[in-house]
């Protein structure tokens, strides 16, 4: 296993057979954003993106909690309220928009397949965090919140949007306007978690299946998800259009021919080659 240096020790993050863990390390603050946690949690997702020998990120919590969200106590990942008096409204929002584009909006259109692994809450903008993964696995005592209206906002970090897109605009607006606790049975149901397991299965679960897609077909599986994720946004013709282009691009692609001989070969495939 290679431990991967973020810079702070409020972020972990490791690489072990093409898998990525990334664990948000304040099991005393139920693992919620901070000033040093989160910049180094957006440096990791460029660095890790850049690496052939990443085929999956896993991202997850340490101790009890997946992620309360933003530090309120601490004003956390926002600027001081003296500085935030100093600046215009138009000015604040900028800075919004870009530390959102560069966290949640980087996770979900991140070339590498992500899953969040919930060994409990995620809340507010740690919410979003574990929608803007590809796949959610949760324990059975994890739940979600928006929590957004227990502080008086009205929702950040693409929220909104992400979570109506698996749940459609009425559940979306109910547990927005609500703040309410969604239980892990629930959320299986909703489709907000892909898997929920007993506590104690979470690790090993996560583990198999984070390597199962890291050693699947690396180009192929980044197609897809620009497929999927595009699906949301664009019409049936457009996205036609993008899917034949990109087989066509796998076609060419080492891994497609390593699964054309295996066929033939009556073996199984292994892909990502050095």
């Amino acid at each position: 296993m290679e431990m991967l240096d973020t810079g702070t020790d409020e972020l972990l993050a490791s690489l072990d057979d093409r898998v990525a863990t990334v664990t948000l390390n304040r099991p005393e603050k139920r693992n919620a954003l901070s000033d040093r946690l989160t910049p180094a949690l957006r440096q990791i997702l460029l660095d890790l993106e850049l690496r052939d020998d990443v085929g999956c990120i896993v991202i997850t919590g340490s101790g009890s909690a997946f992620c309360a969200g933003g530090d309120i106590s601490g004003l956390a990942d926002n600027v001081s309220a003296d500085q935030s008096k100093a600046l215009s409204q138009e000015a604040q929002v900028r800075q919004l928009v870009h530390r959102q584009e560069t966290l949640t909006l980087r996770l979900h259109n991140h070339a590498k397949p992500t899953i969040a692994a919930l060994p409990g809450v995620a809340a507010g903008a740690g919410f979003c965090l574990a929608l803007a993964c590809d796949l959610r696995i949760a324990c059975e005592s994890a739940f979600v919140t928006t929590a957004y209206r227990n502080v008086g906002f009205s929702g950040d970090y693409g929220g909104s949007w992400l979570l109506n897109a698996l749940v459609g605009p009425g559940k979306t607006k109910e547990l927005y306007f609500t703040g309410r606790r969604v239980q892990s049975n629930e959320a299986l149901d909703l489709g907000i978690f892909n898997t929920v397991v007993a506590d104690d299965a979470l690790t090993s679960t996560v583990a198999e299946l984070a390597r199962h897609i890291a050693h699947g077909p690396a180009v192929a599986l980044g197609y897809m998800k620009e497929n999927i994720n595009r699906a949301s946004q664009a019409g049936l013709q457009e996205c036609l259009a993008l899917e034949a282009d990109r087989l066509v691009r796998c076609a060419a692609s080492p891994d497609h021919q390593e699964a054309v001989s295996a066929f033939m070969e009556k073996r199984q495939p292994v892909f990502n080659k050095p």
